[in-house]
């Protein structure tokens, strides 16, 4: 294709991708309540009133329009990424070879999966977090929760959730190209350890112990698994390799056979 096709094509992607993520938006912010409660029920689990009541506050005046605005957008786009994924994988897997569109559809499925298991387990943990520090003055002390921080909180646990959980798919990418191999995956578990606790400790929002090992220890875990699987992958490899080189000398063989008949 030409450079003009392929800007026209990439402008008429955007522009379906872009669609997709405005109504995706106009869905969450019409479905705003049940979206709400969704989100607040960590925070009902751990507090409530006499009444049996669990109240978030607004503190400000254009606090509940902006913090509805903030959750239709990330709504819509967590509703829209299906589209918009499709697209970016349909604009870029002409340019690749079969093999190489194979492992990007694997690629983006296993991410969509991985992110979606990351959100999943920060919202399970979200209660327990919040528990820690919603308790830790006493009963003396009664905890004010605005909407706004509260959602800002738990919105942000989750995507960093979802973005950290991507991990295992950086170490396969780089050993399917080579740049880390099973063994220096083995020999460096230490410092991979090491920096998976700092990249949680950074990307957790809170300081509890509790959502700093929920996010850790799954991705040292994670880690291990792309150990196995690049160890099987390496094996597979070899072998077609070793299969490649015994037919090429059996038919070099073959050809040098017919080559000294030919002569005689």
């Amino acid at each position: 294709m030409a450079l003009a096709d392929h800007l026209r094509e990439l402008r008429n992607r955007m522009l379906i991708s872009i669609a997709a993520i405005v109504v995706g938006i106009v869905v969450a912010y019409i479905l705003w309540e049940p979206i709400y409660d969704f989100l607040r029920a960590p925070y009902c689990d751990i507090s409530h009133d006499a009444k049996g009541d669990c109240n978030l506050y607004a503190l400000g005046i254009f606090d509940q329009f902006q913090i509805r605005l903030r959750v239709s957008f990330l709504g819509g786009a967590l509703l829209s990424s299906p589209v918009w994924i499709f697209h970016i994988g349909r604009f870029l897997t002409p340019a690749m070879h079969r093999n190489e569109r194979r492992y990007a559809l694997a690629f983006m499925s296993t991410g969509l999966v991985l992110f979606s298991a990351g959100v999943t387990l920060a919202y399970l943990t979200v209660a327990r977090g919040l528990e820690i520090f919603l308790t830790i003055g006493g009963d003396n002390v009664v905890p004010l929760v605005s909407v706004q921080s509260y959602l800002s909180f738990v919105t942000v646990l989750m995507l960093a959730f979802g973005f950290a959980f991507q991990f295992p798919l950086v170490v396969m990418f780089l050993n399917m190209t080579g740049a880390l191999s099973v063994t220096r995956m083995r020999s460096s578990r230490r410092g991979v350890y090491f920096g998976l606790f700092a990249l949680s400790a950074i990307l957790v929002p809170t300081t509890d112990p509790f959502t700093f090992l929920v996010m850790a220890l799954p991705m040292c875990l994670l880690y291990e698994v792309c150990i196995v699987l690049s160890r099987i992958r390496e094996r597979r490899a070899k072998k077609e390799t070793s299969e490649l080189d015994a037919l090429e000398a059996r038919m070099a063989a073959e050809l040098g056979l017919v080559d000294v008949s030919a002569g005689l």
